[in-house]
């Protein structure tokens, strides 16, 4: 079934991933008979007129902005004012603003996001709770009202009948088009009303905010696997719109980004496609990541490294384990791979981490293959806290590629109360977890409190939890777990991005840290925070899973990578995994860092390359749309993998972080899985094997 009209949202949807646009508008205008083309988007309309041009986007029929509240017809190139008188009836703007400068902590927002039907304030972390109370407020007043609340901090007050779902309904009234040949695309909570609309299909693309899905479930929706654009003609090929998808082309597959500062890479270095060596290496790496996965498939799950390649002595000895971190990972970056007994694998990893979970809901560090033991900690006895967080990442990408609900019904209790257990470690409920010092995968590392990564991880579970619900038939449950990621998403960024911007929030100046943080506006998301001090250090595995995972939106994302490339992150091999290292004497440094001798300046987690993190920075820069950098960057992690300490193609655990020599066990599991998932996400042609 096709449709009579495709309505966006721009930012977050088309807009994002310049690959995926141009690609988008290549498609589009493929299309023999395309449906009506409406953009719908925040924007007021000389701003979208102008993002559309710089984009090279379609040129749609109708453009829809302000949220809502201004319907332009690009092909008679006039403002529909019928639909702007509709707005008048309780409108007030004046008595509004005055309201919410007396009444709130909202900050205005500058003058160019306002216009006649559009009030416009940042309002960071704010509760469904206090918006239903903003909007009883204004409402008390004699103001009729629709309070829009989108992204943890954008606050949008506009005329009762203005949103995207009643403007879409009134210009669709006009047109005489049924709501049931309509579809629709967004990735925000302004989007929502759209979504609801009888009869109408939606497309949500995967990087959308949580709070998207928790307005729409139950509603006849797509879930995209694809972001940005690239997400948008994954939903239309679903739903008939578009045939078969072209792949990248040549000349839109390395497009020059519009950021001067990240432009100058693509002059410097070579970006121009794969050289046929080069190709012919990737096709060797990824039939040899595949059999280095192989090597670690046991009959109790994925195993760390190879039992039969590594010699285990010491403490090394829980290598020969099933790890709940390691394997997890390798869950989610073997998804993909269609392959019965690697498939099975996966199953079998999350089924040993929770037949082994404790009577109070913690999920291993590890068990041992050898015995069958668990071990709920590390060297030195400290608990594992992102063991459950990563299990239940895992658990929802098993569940949404295979389909096994069956196989998520059954362990949902367990589930539940791994969540139980991992909410506890937010003892002062202030959204963050506090992590015991070495408590993660960084577990002979002085990381404690609030620690990035496992913030990040934390959020990310809560979506995960929140989307297996929906998927187990529980849409009231899996709403609440939705709106509260939405929470710590905006906490986890004020507190762990620092600016010089007012916050407007109630909680500012609360923190012993307020002062200390001091840094200016920030680069990248610190690497923790504690009510006492910070690490100004750029953790590069947090910052990384952040774009991954959602946290950081794409300006912030492009100012992260500039910041890492700039200081060399990925030289010799991607990545490192701190920046700048610890050395002996720093405030940071601990004696038993040279336990082992493992975190000695460029070893291990003080600035180790890890291929697995390098497959995470492929992804990342991917998913800004650099496909160039990504498929350069791809080369380099391939010959990183191939080097080997004994033979070629180990896909080793680490590598010294100047030297780029490999260190660490061999045939490690989330090397080589990770590096597939780079090339899936690349969309390489060796991934066909």
């Amino acid at each position: 079934m096709g449709a009579a009209m495709f309505c966006s949202d721009l930012d977050g949807t088309l807009l994002g991933k310049p690959d995926a646009t141009a690609r988008f508008t290549r498609v589009w205008r493929g299309l023999d008979r395309a449906p009506l083309l409406t953009y719908t988007t925040g924007r007021l309309l000389n701003d979208a007129l102008k993002v559309i041009a710089i984009a090279e986007l379609p040129q749609p029929d109708f453009l829809i902005c302000g949220v809502g509240t201004v319907i332009y017809d690009l092909r008679n190139q006039t403002l529909l004012k019928q639909f702007s008188e509709v707005m008048e009836e309780g409108w007030d703007k004046q008595s509004i603003e005055r309201i919410m400068q007396s009444s709130t902590s909202a900050v205005r927002q500058p003058p160019q996001f306002q216009h006649r039907y559009k009030s416009s304030w940042y309002l960071e972390g704010a509760s469904e709770d206090g918006i239903s109370t903003l909007e009883d407020l204004l409402n008390a007043e004699g103001l009729a009202v629709n309070v829009v609340y989108s992204s943890a901090r954008d606050l949008d007050i506009l005329p009762k009948m203005a949103n995207k779902g009643n403007s879409v309904t009134w210009l669709l009234q006009e047109l005489g088009i049924p709501t049931d040949q309509v579809i629709v695309a967004g990735d925000s909570g302004n989007d929502a009303a759209m979504f609801l609309l009888p009869g109408v299909r939606g497309i949500i693309v995967e990087n959308a905010q949580p709070e998207l899905a928790a307005r729409t479930l139950g509603a006849n929706i797509y879930l995209a696997e694809g972001h940005f654009a690239d997400g948008v003609l994954e939903g239309l090929q679903h739903f008939g719109v578009v045939g078969d998808l072209p792949e990248y082309a040549d000349e839109h597959a390395h497009a020059r980004p519009a950021d001067p500062a990240i432009g100058r890479i693509f002059d410097v270095e070579r970006a121009d496609g794969l050289s046929a060596e080069d190709a012919e290496l990737l096709e060797v790496a990824y039939e040899k990541a595949l059999e280095a996965l192989r090597r670690n498939i046991t009959p109790m799950g994925f195993s760390a490294c190879s039992l039969e390649h590594n010699f285990a002595h010491g403490t090394d000895v829980n290598y020969r384990s099933v790890w709940a971190r390691d394997g997890s990972i390798a869950v989610v970056g073997s998804m993909h791979v269609d392959d019965p007994e690697i498939r099975q694998c996966a199953r079998t990893t999350l089924v040993t981490l929770l037949d082994h979970m404790n009577p109070v809901g913690q999920v291993p560090a590890n068990v041992s293959i050898d015995d069958g033991i668990p071990d709920y900690s590390g060297i030195g006895g400290i608990s594992s806290i992102d063991s459950g967080l990563w299990t239940i990442i895992a658990m929802y990408e098993y569940v949404r590629v295979s389909g096994d609900v069956g196989f998520l019904r059954e362990r949902l209790w367990q589930l539940q109360r791994a969540m139980d257990w991992l909410s506890a470690h937010d003892s002062n409920n202030d959204a963050m977890l506090e992590i015991p010092e070495a408590g993660d995968w960084t577990d002979l590392f002085g990381r404690s409190y609030n620690v990035l990564v496992d913030e990040v991880l934390w959020y990310r579970a809560n979506v995960a939890y929140g989307r297996l619900l929906e998927l187990a038939g529980e849409p009231e449950r899996a709403a609440d777990y939705l709106r509260w990621s939405q929470t710590i998403k905006s906490v986890l960024l004020d507190r762990f991005w620092p600016t010089t911007k007012p916050r407007g929030d109630e909680g500012a100046g609360t923190l012993f840290t307020e002062r200390q943080l001091g840094v200016g506006d920030t680069r990248y998301l610190l690497a923790q925070v504690t009510p006492f001090d910070f690490d100004w250090r750029c953790d590069v595995y947090g910052n990384v899973l952040a774009v991954l995972f959602n946290v950081l939106d794409v300006a912030r994302a492009r100012i992260a990578f500039r910041f890492m490339w700039g200081v060399g992150i990925n030289d010799p091999w991607p990545v490192k995994n701190l920046y700048p290292v610890v050395h002996s004497g720093d405030p940071s440094w601990r004696p038993y860092y040279t336990v082992n001798l493992l975190n000695l300046p460029h070893h291990y987690h003080n600035g180790g390359i890890w291929p697995f993190i390098g497959g995470q920075w492929v992804r990342f820069i991917q998913r800004l749309g650099y496909r160039g950098i990504a498929f350069q960057e791809l080369v380099k992690l391939a010959r990183l993998n191939q080097a080997g300490i004994y033979g070629e193609w180990e896909f080793n655990e680490w590598a010294h972080g100047e030297t780029g020599r490999p260190m660490g066990k061999a045939y490690q599991a989330w090397s080589a899985s990770e590096f597939l998932l780079a090339c899936h996400e690349l969309r390489l042609g060796s991934v066909s094997h």
